[in-house]
This record gives structure tokens, C-alpha cells and sequence, in this order.
């Protein structure tokens, strides 16, 4: 039982638990506990084997049960409750979108009891003669069933990336190998990837190949050779190994970190040029002569350009890009000055203020801010006007026994479905920034939707829409709204677009990213922690900001605390 098995299960306890109309604050504390569960960058099950486990938001009831899942792969508990519901309705529960009050109201009213039934009344039109279940529900049915498919062929940046660094990480123990490299998909940083590439060089392959093959998170061989080898991890990701010649290394990378479309047009031009690419080299059309290959550079040279970046190499203007001698200087992860989405137990997060800075300070950053949630949402405990107050007085205790570092008073304060605010200018002014975003009436249409963050974006006082799509990857799809239409007012009025960061949302996304620069929009990145470890997750945002062509002077959080303060203040 991994991490995210767990969690999994935690969830499904959860929706099985309101099926069934159980108590509220039950079925609230196994979803908490699956979002913590998910968020720890250890094993759970060597926390479980050290009798340390102490996970935020979990009690002695629900780590008896981790317990137990993470010794037996089993939890009794589990498998009686899903006895009490049709084994379909789970599937229809596991559809992006779609949860347990929905499903309640498909069996009920339409005998739906499996995706195949829903997939064909959405497409029959049945589902609109359910109560209170219009049209564009079976429109979203039908894209959720989609994105469902899609999840079961990818897996989300943050565990292949942790995949990958202990598969890397214990391969590097290996006294014959010489130099080594992830490729693929992880290295160009896509949201989701479908496997792992590794790419090394050795003398000794066959020694490189047993390694490989025996290493701690392989749970399956699927090939091996003498130069590649094929595994599935116990978190069911295939990772592929080949061993290449030295003087192949940088050629390999180039074509095994692709994309393909960025692979097809460097032929093209090294074709133009007399020359030919492929995972061997680049050689001479003429006498077939090795003109480049050991290196990345020496490849990208040969073909008259400069480096690019992986996260660029999609086909989409960065070799014009790169030609012209106008590639961006991506932003970098020290550069990153701030973390300006941080959540405390205030509201919904499990630590204080005080071990949030800390962590924060650890990870290098020189301020942060505290962005709990405004009073509307009840279920993330959203603070009162006077819970603000006391939280802004303590904020500035804190503060005065701090050097050189500053916690920010902040707010995510709630977009209603008019636009308006979740708090008055008179409780906004208090704040030193303030975050807006949507939590609820996703389904509103594509007008509304533009409108009510438009609206948002107009007062004077918010400087960031944070998570602007509202999308969970490959769970909940992005509502409806005119892109376009917001970029032009968020660079108009000077308010910020986010790249969240947390694994799952990575919102905005790259294409949209690269638009908002295009508008000269400027872009925040906000980790949303809930805990300490989760800050970490500002790399996946950073990833996101590289490959939306992001530099320094885009970003808000590379900016100096003076200037970031008086960029706020500029749109008040």
C-alpha cells in the first residue's frame, strides 16, 4: 500500500460514507486525512515500521486503520462498507465530476449501477429528465468519463518525479555507471506522464541491467536485454533503461526527452543543413562522418542554435525562438523569493503560523504570505472579520521577533456567484495582499463564470485570482470561462494570474501561462500549503512557469518584499 493507495481508499470511505447520508464530520475527517496522507514526502508504510506515525488531522482510530492497510494491503473496515452500495456506484464515483450525491440520484431515479449505463443514458439524453440534472450535465458526464480514461494511461508529475529520483537515486549506487539521465516526458516537466525513461552510459551494461532490475520500487520486469530493460514500479509506472555509448549520451537525450513534434522539426532543419539527427548522433548527409552527439550543447550547436531548455521543446516557436537568438532566460528556483498561498490552522491547514514561517525560511524563501480562507467556507473553518483581526495582531507579534523575514497578512477570500466578495473593502483594506478565488457553482455558464471573475478582478484590492480554472487533473475539469477575456481585464486592472502548485492542480496551466506573458500579465506562484512539506511543491510550479516560457520579470514572487508591497499598493 503506497502514499496515494491509501489516501485513495481514505476518499472512498469518504464518498461511500455520504451515499449513505452518514455524519458529516466523519466523512470530512477521512477526506482531510487523504489529503494529508497524499501531501508526506515519506513512505507511510516505514513510518508505520519506525511506530512514528503522526500525520496532521489524523487520530487513533484512523491511524489504527493505516496501520493496518499498510501491514495487510487489507482494511476489514473498508470491505464491509463497500457491501453496502452496488460495487458500480464506486466506478461512477471515480468519474472527474461526478460525486456521491450525483451518483445517489442516478441510481435512484435511473437504475445506473456502471460507467457503460451512464455513458450510454448521457448519450441517449436520459439524464436530463433527473431532477435538477440539466443538459449540460451529460455534456460534462461524457468529458468526465474522458478524463477518467485518461488518468488510467498517466500519472501525475509529482510521483513520477519522486519515482524517478529513487530510481535514479539507488542506480547511482552503482560503481560501473558513468553518467545518467532522466528523459521522457518527467524531464520536460508535463503534468502527467504516461512512463519514465532513464538514459545512462557504461562500460559494464550487463552489470548497469542487473542493477536495474533488482532495485527496491520494481514490483514487475516487463523486458531485459544487454542495452534496455523495461520495469513496473509498485506505483505501476513503467520505467524504461537503455545504456548508450558515451559519445551518444547527448544525442540520446535530445531524442529521448523529445517531444516528438520537437524531434521532427530539428530533423527537418539538420536536413536542411546537410546533415542528419538521429539517437546516435549528428552526422555529415555527405560522408556520414560524426560531427556531434556526447553532449546536448555540442547536438543543438551543430544545428546552429543554442541550447534549449527541455521544458521548451514542444514545437511551439522555440526553435524560431532560438534562431532569432530570443530565447527566454527561464525563471529558476532561487530566484523564487515568496510563497504567496500558504495556508495555517486557522482555517483549514494542520500547523501554525509559527512552524509555516519556519518551514518556509528553511526552504529559502525571505517572505511568505498567510492566505487563510474568508468566512463563506464553512467547511475550511473560513475566518470571521474578527478572527481576522486577531489572526493580522498575531501575524505582527510574530513578526517583530523575526529577522530577516516577513509573514504577510493575506487572505483567499471567496469569489461569490455574483462576483462580489466574501468581504467587505473595509475588511480587505487590513490585508497586505489579497487572494480571490472560486470554490463553488462551477457549472455556471461560460458568461457568468467570465463575468464573476471579472467582476473580482475589478476591486481594487485583489491583486491575485488564484487557481483561475478551478480544475483538478484528471479529476474535475476546468469550468467554463473566457480566457481571453480575463488575461485582457487581469493585465488592465494589474491583478496577478496563479500557477498553483499543488500536484493536482497545476492551474493555470502551461498554454494558458504562456498566454497571460503574451498579454503581460503577471503570473504568482503559490505552493496553497497546508503543511510544512508541502512547500516543496513550488518546483512543480516553477516547472509549469518554464514551460510557459516564465522569466524572472514575469513572476511576483521574484520580487524583493519592498517592490512586491509597492506593487500591490500601486492597485489600491
Amino acid at each position: 500500500m503506497t502514499n496515494n493507495e491509501i489516501a485513495h481508499i481514505f476518499r472512498t470511505i469518504a464518498d461511500i460514507l455520504e451515499i449513505n447520508d452518514e455524519n458529516f464530520f466523519r466523512i470530512r475527517a477521512y477526506r482531510r486525512a487523504a489529503q494529508n496522507i497524499e501531501n508526506i514526502t515519506e513512505d507511510i508504510r516505514e513510518m508505520v515500521k519506525e511506530q512514528r506515525l503522526h500525520i496532521p488531522g489524523v487520530g487513533v482510530d484512523l491511524a489504527q486503520k493505516i496501520t493496518e492497510l499498510a501491514q495487510t494491503g487489507k482494511l476489514e473496515y473498508f470491505e464491509a462498507l463497500k457491501k453496502k452500495i452496488p460495487a458500480g456506484l464506486l466506478e461512477i464515483m471515480s468519474i472527474p465530476g461526478i460525486g456521491p450525491k450525483t451518483t445517489k440520484l442516478l441510481h435512484e431515479q435511473l437504475g445506473i449501477d456502471s460507467i457503460a449505463a451512464l455513458e450510454k443514458a448521457a448519450h441517449e439524453h436520459k439524464i436530463t429528465a433527473v431532477f435538477g440534472l440539466k443538459e449540460k450535465t451529460e455534456e460534462n458526464i461524457l468529458k468526465g468519463i474522458a478524463l477518467l480514461r485518461h488518468k488510467h494511461e498517466h500519472t501525475l508529475l509529482s510521483t513520477a518525479m519522486a519515482v524517478a529520483e529513487r530510481i535514479t537515486r539507488e542506480l547511482s549506487r552503482v560503481p560501473e555507471l558513468s553518467r545518467m539521465s532522466v528523459a521522457g516526458s518527467v524531464r520536460r516537466q508535463k503534468e502527467t506522464v504516461q512512463d519514465i525513461d532513464v538514459l545512462v552510459t557504461s562500460t559494464q551494461a550487463q552489470k548497469i541491467m542487473d542493477a536495474f532490475i533488482r532495485l527496491s520500487p520494481v514490483s514487475e520486469i516487463l523486458a531485459q536485454g544487454p542495452t534496455k530493460a523495461a520495469v513496473r514500479t509498485i506505483e505501476g509506472i513503467q520505467v524504461d533503461l537503455r545504456v548508450v555509448e558515451p559519445e551518444s549520451f547527448g544525442a540520446a537525450l535530445v531524442y529521448f526527452t523529445g517531444s516528438k513534434e520537437h524531434n521532427i522539426a530539428i530533423r527537418e532543419l539538420a536536413k536542411k543543413n546537410g546533415l542528419k539527427i538521429n539517437e546516435y548522433g549528428v552526422f555529415s548527409e555527405q560522408d556520414e562522418r560524426r560531427v556531434a552527439g556526447a553532449t546536448e550543447e555540442d547536438v543543438y550547436a551543430a544545428l546552429r542554435l543554442p541550447y534549449i531548455p527541455p521544458e521548451l521543446r514542444e514545437n511551439r516557436g522555440e526553435i524560431e525562438a532560438a534562431m532569432r537568438g530570443e530565447l527566454p532566460k527561464l525563471i529558476e528556483r532561487p530566484q523564487v523569493r515568496a510563497d504567496l498561498h500558504v495556508h495555517s490552522e486557522w482555517s483549514d491547514g494542520n500547523s501554525s503560523i509559527e512552524a509555516m514561517a519556519a518551514a518556509a525560511r528553511g526552504r529559502g524563501f525571505e517572505y511568505m504570505a498567510i492566505t487563510d480562507h474568508s468566512q463563506s467556507l464553512g467547511v475550511a473553518h473560513g475566518l470571521s472579520p474578527a478572527r481576522v483581526s486577531e489572526q493580522i495582531a498575531h501575524i505582527k507579534t510574530l513578526n517583530k521577533k523575526l529577522k530577516n523575514f516577513r509573514i504577510l497578512c493575506g487572505t483567499e477570500v471567496d469569489i461569490k456567484a455574483d462576483g462580489t466578495l466574501d468581504f467587505s473593502d473595509k475588511v480587505l483594506e487590513q490585508f497586505d495582499v489579497v487572494l480571490a478565488a472560486v470554490h463553488s457553482g462551477f457549472k455556471q455558464s461560460r458568461d457568468q463564470m467570465t463575468m464573476r471573475l471579472i467582476t473580482a478582478m475589478r476591486n481594487p484590492y485583489v491583486a491575485i485570482i488564484v487557481h483561475p480554472s478551478g480544475r483538478l487533473i484528471d479529476e474535475r475539469p476546468a469550468y467554463d470561462f473566457d480566457f481571453e477575456a480575463v488575461a485582457d481585464t487581469a493585465a488592465r486592472t494589474g491583478t496577478a494570474l496563479e500557477i498553483n502548485c499543488y500536484p493536482k492542480r497545476l492551474d493555470l496551466d502551461d498554454v494558458h501561462v504562456r498566454r497571460a506573458r503574451e498579454k503581460g500579465v503577471m503570473v504568482s506562484l503559490g505552493t496553497d500549503s497546508h503543511s510544512p512539506e508541502q512547500f516543496q511543491c513550488m518546483d512543480l510550479g516553477v516547472a509549469v512557469a518554464r514551460r510557459g516560457w516564465l522569466e524572472p520579470g514575469n513572476v511576483l514572487n521574484c520580487l524583493k518584499l519592498e517592490e512586491f508591497l509597492k506593487r500591490i499598493k500601486q492597485k489600491h
